[in-house]
């Protein structure tokens, strides 16, 4: 096996909606994290409050939210499930992704750690990273900011030996035990007789350092994915501007992506909830074309709403619920190159809906009447894409793509009707003889009684023709 760590150093500040700068986190009157403003200042994690504030008088000082941390690392674990269905919490601020069976899906380790990395920028959080044979050892080495593979167990116990002894859950008493036998370095703790070493510091470190290194067992507790998808968001600050609120809603889509991978799903309507910063909310639907769990295309047709959207009032905070889910069918990788993801007709059809409305796209379908002016109706563009590996019903006969919007008279001569010159009948007269039922109705074609040919001209049009008690009529044209 081979583990991706990640640990997330700003976690308990990026979690947070801060809506001012400079600003700080704290537990107990002291700093646990501080923003870019506030470090250049001299602010440091482990500072007094007090201390803080002389050195930044305008300090913003936020008190941690664990619960908060709580559910943005679970968002992210949904995120990983884009790499790999096995992942790991690592509270209070890490992830592990074993991602040995996946590398060859990827392209390489390498291919993975810079997609997540860029997944990671792209929502806007710190991270550092390490890959190990063992998931204790990629904890350590991420939280030292390695960024670094180790893909032999040799490897990575020559990176742990060069690692300090003050490492992540490890009581400040057994590293100031350590400090006073001399014992800075894990490679020092490694050459010390394990017997006498759990007299001195007990044996949960000793086998911690096991597990690092490999030589114990590391069973991990994998994290559930949910069974329904519902995330919320609450923003930095608030958005007066519809198209402000796709970086934050950038968050909610990189999860739903990843829940999507991990259960096999694809959505086809979700609901994204604004809510106010007057106590009022209100809903954006999104329905797609055609199920799909493509990040990018998520955030394609979330703009497409947004650039027409008027917010009734400024929005604080954000949640996406995925209303409505299909089972990802089965498919084989094709042997040639295919077209991109998600630029497809279901792609066109979503984003003319969003920019349109519902009403302004539609499609036409199929409706079980012989007669030809009868035989299509207008319909809902996505049953189109629900139902098009269903078999459809045919009538057996070849039909024109172009029908007229009604059938024109032709001149009958002693050589046959002609349509721009003389037609040449190429198939047998086919009966359609139907709608008896509403020829009372002024609205309806009514009942008709047809013979129906397929025609040649001479200047090689093809045309479909049929004639009547009235005569010959021209009623489509073949592409």
């Amino acid at each position: 096996m081979l583990w991706l760590a990640l640990h997330f150093p700003q976690l308990t500040l990026e979690a947070l909606p801060l809506r001012q700068s400079p600003s700080v986190v704290t537990a107990r009157g002291r700093v646990l994290a501080a923003d870019p403003v506030a470090a250049a200042a001299g602010i440091l994690p482990g500072h007094k409050l007090s201390t803080a504030l002389g050195l930044l008088p305008g300090l913003r000082a936020c008190e941690r939210d664990p619960a908060r941390e709580a559910r943005a690392l679970a968002d992210l674990a949904c995120w990983s499930g884009r790499f790999t269905p096995t992942v790991s919490l690592a509270p209070p601020a890490g992830l592990l992704l074993e991602i040995g069976g996946c590398r060859r899906l990827f392209g390489g380790i390498e291919a993975i750690v810079e997609a997540v990395r860029d997944g990671c920028r792209v929502q806007g959080w710190s991270v550092d990273w390490a890959v190990a044979p063992t998931p204790l050892g990629a904890r350590w080495l991420a939280h030292a900011g390695a960024a670094a593979s180790y893909e032999s167990l040799a490897a990575l116990q020559a990176a742990l030996a060069d690692l300090p002894c003050v490492v992540p859950d490890w009581p400040a008493e057994v590293v100031a035990r350590l400090d006073a036998f001399g014992l800075r370095r894990l490679g020092e703790l490694t050459a010390q007789p394990a017997a006498s070493l759990r007299r001195r510091v007990g044996n949960g470190p000793v086998d911690d350092l096991l597990r690092a290194r490999g030589e114990l067992p590391d069973p991990q507790r994998a994290f559930v994915f949910p069974e329904r998808f519902a995330a919320g968001l609450e923003l930095p600050s608030r958005v007066e501007f519809a198209e402000g609120l796709a970086f934050a809603a950038q968050r909610l889509f990189a999860a739903l992506a990843g829940w999507l991978q991990v259960r096999q799903m694809l959505l086809r309507a979700g609901t994204l909830r604004l809510t106010h910063d007057d106590g009022s909310s209100s809903m954006l639907p999104l329905r797609f074309g055609e199920p799909c769990g493509d990040e990018g295309r998520f955030m394609r047709l979330l703009r497409e709403h947004l650039g027409r959207l008027q917010l009734v009032a400024p929005v604080e905070a954000l949640s996406l619920v995925a209303d409505e889910v299909v089972a990802r069918p089965d498919a084989s990788t094709g042997l040639f190159d295919q077209a991109v993801p998600g630029e497809g007709a279901a792609a066109c059809i979503e984003r003319l809906r969003a920019r349109l409305g519902d009403d302004a796209v539609r499609s036409l379908a199929q409706h079980a009447d012989h007669r030809p002016e009868c035989a299509s109706r207008s319909d809902d563009p996505a049953g189109i894409f629900a139902a098009k590996t269903a078999s459809t019903a045919t009538f057996g006969k070849p039909r024109p793509l172009w029908l007229l919007p009604a059938p024109q008279p032709l001149a009958e001569r002693a050589d046959g009707p002609h349509w721009h010159g003389p037609l040449q009948l190429v198939t047998r007269g086919e009966r359609l003889e139907s709608g008896w039922w509403d020829s009372g109705e002024a609205s309806a074609v009514g009942d008709l009684r047809r013979d129906y040919f397929v025609a040649r001209n001479g200047e090689g049009q093809w045309a479909w023709i049929f004639r009547d008690a009235s005569g010959w009529y021209v009623h489509g044209v073949f592409a």
